[in-house]
């Protein structure tokens, strides 16, 4: 599923491996959440000789794993309609006479904005359903809980820094995997075609998460930053 042209005949792989990026994900989410959102982690008998910067991370890899199935649900279909989107909406650019360049970037930027916005409620119950000193049960009351303190308008509060913060992540990383200069082309004849394709397509996945990592996190310093200053 490394290239655009393959889009429109493997959906349910975009999907499977959107799953399974969000099922190895999902501990260092959680950590993630309960650090940026500065939860404080409660009744954990940790041993004297564990620093507590450590604490966040054991709690995110121990039990109970609350808002498990939605989380993983909810980061699945995002990055599969993202990924999926994005390649599908390149072919269909391209196939119009758009250029190169524009045809990749265009479709992760709408896709992957739109999907932020329909995701958010779903991203604010799961994060506050991380708080161990809340007693919360699932989503569904996670969301309520949101309704009553802040009204509608609150399932939605964070989703401009929440476009701010992934839609360049994900642009990047697309125009990172398309980027197919540097890697020698696959010998449509050779023997090793489909072992050259996976590696070509291993090496591009992996360097689009570093440079969208690296994309997040240059802007969460920013938008921390501009947080501080204001």
């Amino acid at each position: 599923m490394g290239g655009g042209s393959t889009a429109r005949e493997h959906p349910i792989e975009y999907f499977s491996a959107s799953t399974l990026a969000a099922l190895v994900n999902y501990p260092l989410w959680r950590a993630s959440a309960l650090g940026q959102s500065g939860f404080r982690v409660v009744g954990m008998n940790l041993p004297s000789s564990v620093p507590s910067s450590l604490a966040p991370y054991l709690y995110a890899f121990s039990p109970p794993y609350k808002g498990l199935s939605a989380t993983v649900m909810g980061m699945s279909w995002a990055r599969a309609a993202i990924f999926y989107g994005s390649d599908r909406g390149k072919e269909i650019l391209e196939t119009m006479g758009v250029e190169h360049t524009t045809a990749t970037i265009v479709p992760p930027l709408i896709v992957s904005s739109c999907v932020q916005i329909i995701n958010m409620p779903l991203v604010r119950a799961t994060i506050l359903l991380q708080n161990p000193e809340s007693n919360v049960p699932n989503i569904r009351e996670s969301l309520k809980q949101i309704y009553k303190s802040n009204g509608i308008a609150g399932l939605w509060h964070g989703t401009s820094a929440g476009i701010l913060k992934t839609v360049p992540k994900y642009c990047t990383a697309i125009f990172v995997k398309d980027y197919k200069r540097v890697l020698p082309k696959v010998d449509p004849q050779s023997t090793t075609k489909d072992r050259d394709q996976l590696i070509h397509s291993a090496i591009k996945s992996a360097a689009a998460g570093v440079a969208g990592a690296g994309m997040c996190f240059s802007l969460q310093m920013h938008i921390s930053t501009i947080s501080n200053i204001l």
